[in-house]
């Protein structure tokens, strides 16, 4: 019986011993759960041409729910630790590296071939980080929450720099938004440089969103808007009312038009091309309104040189228009030409086309 207590005992003893082995092998996480994030990366070198510093990543998970979700970034060769330049433009070898951020670090592995990677990560929060978020007043994140946090990029800096700026307080969750949704430091440096401090992210992220970069809002202004609102310039943006249409309208003709205007010529198809070859017709007091209800009516500059050449060369612009609404064509001005009928006006023209009346 003591043989068997002490063997008993000292299986105890080292099983015991194992799980303490065990556990310190296991990196806890920093709020104390065991979860434990990864998923697929991929790395493009030279992607863009004008900033060869940088390369393109995209981080690809799987969500809870079972879908997939993809972040991508621009960011700086040095943010790959441990992965050399000889190693990413070889001939085709397997590569470990980490992708270091204050929320954690993304520790991968792959292959790369010519400038191009892929393979998988493990992602592996950062426990200082975490205290830093708690000395700010924040509450310590959810794992899923430190993993967002780390795939926006969400560094520190960033959060301060929004209180610097005068943001609201954000939760830890629009943090994530923030930076899932390319609201880097520097978008927002520049965009409160040219005037837009919005007070909230999420009508930054609207305007990220949207695509206002600072270069659309520093073009806008070159152009005369210098003081349009956040939501303006999203409004612009939506409608291609860009620096290069205010541009050509001015050019066209028409200056000095208000972003709604220039919405309203967009969004009704009325283009530079257009506008010039109705000027050279001869209509170059027209509104531009008029301009907008021409298009609107099916008014092609052939049409209108069409019922020119059919006899009505001053025709004005609403008898034009008339014209195309009552199928008038200058075929049908033409056959009624040629039976004799020469001194009609443009009023008798549509009145025989109403009632039926073929040339």
């Amino acid at each position: 019986m003591k043989n068997v207590t002490g063997i008993a005992g000292k299986v105890f003893v080292c099983s015991m011993a194992a799980l303490a082995i065990m556990l310190c092998c296991v990196e806890p996480s920093p709020t104390g759960a065991q979860s434990q994030f990864t998923g697929q990366w991929t790395i493009e070198f030279n992607s863009f041409k004008s900033r060869p510093d940088r390369v393109y990543v995209s981080l690809r998970h799987e969500t809870q729910r079972g879908g997939w979700n993809n972040t991508s970034h621009l960011i700086d060769r040095n943010q790959l630790e441990g992965l050399s330049e000889a190693q990413a433009m070889g001939a085709g070898t397997n590569v470990q590296f980490q992708i270091r951020r204050d929320a954690g670090s993304f520790n991968c592995e792959g292959w790369f071939r010519g400038g191009k990677g892929s393979g998988h990560f493990v992602f592996v929060g950062n426990q200082s980080y975490v205290g830093e978020l708690r000395s700010r007043g924040y509450e310590s994140p959810t794992d899923e929450q430190l993993f967002r946090l780390g795939l926006g990029n969400v560094s520190l800096a960033l959060i301060d720099e929004l209180k610097s700026q005068g943001y609201e307080r954000s939760s830890l969750d629009q943090l994530a938004r923030v930076g899932n949704h390319g609201v880097s430091i520097n978008y927002i440096r520049e965009i409160g440089a040219l005037g837009y401090r919005v007070g909230q992210v999420e009508k930054l992220i609207r305007m990220r969103d949207h695509g206002v970069t600072p270069d659309f809002v520093r073009e806008m202004q070159a152009a005369g808007f210098r003081d349009l609102t956040a939501e303006q310039l999203v409004r612009a943006k939506d409608h291609g009312v860009s620096p290069e249409f205010v541009k050509e309208i001015a050019d066209a003709g028409y200056n000095n038009l208000s972003l709604e205007e220039l919405v309203r010529a967009k969004d009704h198809g009325v283009a530079p091309d257009f506008i010039r070859e109705i000027r050279q017709l001869g209509y170059t007091d027209l509104s531009l309104e008029k301009i907008i209800r021409m298009r609107d009516h099916g008014v092609t500059p052939r049409f209108i040189k069409g019922i020119k050449e059919a006899g009505f060369e001053n025709a004005s612009a609403e008898e034009i228009i008339r014209c195309r609404d009552h199928g008038v064509t200058p075929e049908y001005i033409q056959k009624l030409r040629s039976r004799g009928m020469q001194n009609l006006t443009i009023e008798q023209v549509i009145r025989l086309r109403d009632h039926g009346i073929d040339g």
